[in-house]
C-alpha cells in the first residue's frame, strides 16, 4: 500500500474492522489515528440514542444493531467487540474480551443474558432468553412470552450457529459445537455438539492432540 494515498483505503479498512474488530487491537499508530476517533462517535452516539454503556477500548461495528430501551441496559465492558450485522436486544451484559462475530442474534427478553470474560460467540450464533407460549387457547400471535435469562460463562466458546435456548446456563471454558442447539446446561470444560446438544468430552481429560481432532470433527 502507498502510505501517501492510505486515506483511499480508511473507508475499506473500517469494512475491514467491521467484519474482523479483532483487527482493531491490532491497529499501528497511524491507523489508531483515525480509527479510535470513529470508534468513539460511534460509541457515543449510541449511548445517546439506546441505553448502552461501553467501557474503554471497545469496537462496534457500524453495521450492527443494538436496542436497549430503559431497563433494558447493553453493557460492553473492556476490550468487547460486536461485528458487523449482529443484532442485540437488551438486556445484555458483557464481560471483558467478549467476541460477537458477524450476524449473531441475541435477544435478552425480561431477565437477561450475561456473557462472562473472554467468552466468544462465533458468527450466527443465537441466544434467545425467552419463549413463546403455545396453548391451544388462542392464536400465536396473541400468545405471551416467558423468560428465564441466559449464563455464558468465562472463556467459554460457541462455535458457528449455535443456538442456546431460554433458561440455559453454559459454564466456564465449555465449548460448543457449530450448528448445536443448547437445551440443557453444560457444565465447565465440556464439550457439547448436536440437536439437541449432547456431551462429547471434557477438555480437562482430553491431550491436546485430541482436543485438536475434537474440534475439526465438531466444527468450532
Amino acid at each position: 500500500m502507498n502510505n501517501n494515498n492510505e486515506i483511499d483505503y480508511i473507508p475499506q479498512h473500517k469494512l475491514r474492522l467491521s467484519y474482523m474488530p479483532w483487527l482493531y487491537f491490532r491497529l499501528k499508530a497511524k491507523q489508531i489515528a483515525w480509527a479510535k476517533p470513529w470508534q468513539e462517535a460511534l460509541q457515543e452516539q449510541l449511548e445517546h440514542l439506546e441505553t448502552v454503556e461501553f467501557a474503554g477500548n471497545c469496537f462496534v461495528a457500524p453495521e450492527a444493531r443494538l436496542f436497549a430501551e430503559p431497563g433494558r441496559l447493553i453493557q460492553v465492558d473492556e476490550g468487547s467487540f460486536i461485528a458487523a450485522d449482529s443484532v442485540l436486544h437488551g438486556p445484555i451484559q458483557l464481560g471483558k474480551r467478549v467476541s460477537i462475530n458477524h450476524h449473531c442474534s441475541l435477544d435478552g427478553g425480561k431477565n437477561g443474558i450475561k456473557i462472562g470474560d473472554n467468552a466468544r460467540l462465533a458468527p450466527y450464533c443465537s441466544l434467545y432468553a425467552f419463549n413463546h407460549n403455545i396453548a391451544l387457547d388462542r392464536p400465536i400471535n396473541q400468545q405471551g412470552v416467558s423468560s428465564k435469562g441466559i449464563t455464558i460463562g468465562n472463556d467459554a466458546w460457541l462455535g458457528t450457529k449455535a443456538a442456546i435456548v431460554d433458561g440455559i446456563s453454559i459454564g466456564d471454558h465449555a465449548v460448543v459445537g457449530m450448528a448445536a442447539v443448547v437445551t440443557k446446561d453444560v457444565p465447565a470444560y465440556a464439550i457439547v455438539a448436536g440437536n439437541p446438544a449432547k456431551l462429547i468430552g471434557d477438555r480437562r481429560k482430553l491431550s491436546p492432540e485430541e482436543l485438536a481432532n475434537l474440534a475439526i470433527e465438531i466444527g468450532l
